[in-house]
């Protein structure tokens, strides 16, 4: 241990229905300015080469590029959006192209899939975006590319999207599924685990596929104990309004919260709403007895522990906060920045605890997953999930789950939360702790989240984009019992 710091099959009609980015109007994207295609190409490059996450490599390069507003924000659209529609972009050059993409050395692809996105999916005049296409692919690729550029973007540009899409997508008589996979741009099987976890809607699986391609608003938390909603919303004007659910959410409609100096001094944090809810639910659960100490198992990099680091210390009660890596963990320490003083985060493994069993009284475990459920914020992870992955997922996640059980005292209650809203992730794991573990019993989560609407028959919640406008988190609580 390392101490760190103290079943519908109803068609779907219409666009809105069907996908965002398959049919939707084109963005207004500008078609003249070269540097940020290329920082946009470079983005690319950056995030597929290393496996990095795009949102994190937008914010750094666009903080060391000093663009104009406009320009970041076309830099912004360029990246996610290629990121996202990839499944569509690269079935379409498949079409155009002489020769099989995986023949395709990945810088020439990628300047390629930058192309079709403007040539499908924005205003930019065909002619520009080819134009400016090339250009980057001269100075980013090398020139020889230039002519192969030019010709696939060409073939391109003959169709529109609406008209590629029923030449690269199944038709929804003959295979529904398939054809929503297809004009959604996802994987297959993410567009199947969608359905299942809705009980086989196709309409509401559009729209769940749909709601995975929008721009996902950002979400704050007030810190409890360092300010209050009301003054967060105050401060930001006409900026920011209050989120519907969680007492402590802010909607920031304008601007970039690392402009914040509110964020910048830790009152302040950028949250999902949805992963806010997790950690309300389980510090309102009903327990039996006096309480000391909470736990947040895997706790990097740390959101869901300040909130509940605040609201233990409203009660007078310590929070312990660990992660087995020991850089996430300093992140954590990071967002805690020693407030409140009574939180303790170490590095740790929860397979091979180092805490006594029944230390706790509550106990977060926020389980390492596909994370399907944030696909808008983390476009690229649908291309780099298997679905190979979730069977070692799963076992881990049941493990965790054991220690975290374990974990807790007589009487005392389990949050166990995945941002996946994969069935083999969410309710079986949940039904194979119940069938397995003695003395486990589920908690009612709906009525800890009072006003938050379409909760489904619980006991256990499974919050959506297209529904709750916030990540798919899935959270259930546990309790275990007092024994005799």
């Amino acid at each position: 241990m390392t101490t760190i710091a103290s079943s519908d099959r109803r068609r779907p009609t219409g666009a809105k229905d069907l996908l965002a980015g398959g049919v939707r109007p084109p963005r207004q994207v500008g078609a003249s300015d070269r540097r940020p295609r290329r920082l946009a190409y470079e983005i690319l490059r950056w995030v597929d080469e290393r496996d990095a996450y795009a949102n994190l490599v937008v914010a750094e390069r666009l903080g060391a590029a000093g663009f104009e507003p406009r320009d970041a924000a076309l830099v912004t659209e360029l990246v996610y959006g290629t990121l996202r529609m990839r499944g569509i972009l690269d079935a379409v050059l498949a079409q155009g192209s002489s020769r099989p993409l995986d023949r395709i050395d990945p810088p020439a692809l990628d300047v390629l899939r930058l192309g079709a996105y403007q040539l499908l999916f924005t205003r930019v005049p065909p002619h520009a975006a080819v134009a400016e296409t090339v250009a980057v692919a001269r100075v980013a690729v090398n020139a020889s590319v230039t002519g192969f550029v030019n010709a696939v973007l060409r073939r391109v540009a003959e169709r529109s999207l609406e008209e590629w899409l029923t030449v690269i997508a199944p038709s929804y008589d003959e295979d529904p599924l398939g054809h929503l996979a297809g004009v959604s741009s996802h994987p297959r099987w993410i567009a199947q685990a969608v359905a299942d976890s809705l009980g086989g809607d196709l309409a509401e699986t559009a729209a769940a596929l749909a709601a995975d391609n929008e721009r996902p608003a950002v979400h704050l938390a007030a810190r409890p104990g360092e300010t209050g909603r009301d003054a967060v919303v105050a401060g930001l004007g006409h900026r920011g309004s209050p989120g519907p659910f969680s007492p402590y959410a802010v909607h920031l409609t304008e601007g970039s919260p690392g402009d914040l100096a509110s964020v910048r001094d830790h009152r302040v944090q950028v949250q999902d709403e949805g992963s806010q809810l997790a950690a309300l639910a389980l510090a309102r659960a009903p327990i039996a007895g006096a309480e000391s100490r909470w736990l947040d198992m895997a706790a990097g990099p740390g959101g869901k522990a300040v909130l509940l680091a605040g609201l233990a210390a409203e009660r007078g009660i310590s929070l312990v906060a660990s992660d087995v890596a020991p850089h996430r963990a300093r992140l954590v320490a990071d967002n805690l920045a020693g407030r409140p003083a009574g939180a303790l985060v170490i590095s740790a493994d929860g397979r091979a605890p180092a805490w006594r069993p029944g230390s706790f009284d509550r106990v977060l475990l926020d389980a390492p997953c596909t994370g399907l459920g944030a696909l808008r914020r983390r476009p690229e992870a649908r291309w780099r999930r298997q679905e190979t992955s979730v069977t070692a997922l799963t076992a881990l996640q049941r493990e965790l789950l054991a220690t975290a059980l374990a974990a807790v005292r007589p009487g005392g209650v389990v949050a166990y939360v995945t941002c996946s809203p994969h069935i083999h992730e969410t309710i079986d794991v949940i039904g194979w702790a119940r069938a397995t573990l003695a003395g486990v019993e589920t908690v009612d989560v709906r009525p800890l989240l009072p006003g938050v609407p379409h909760l489904g028959p619980g006991p256990w919640v499974q919050l959506w984009p297209h529904r709750h406008g916030t990540d798919a988190m899935f959270i259930a609580l546990l309790s275990v019992g007092v024994t005799a």
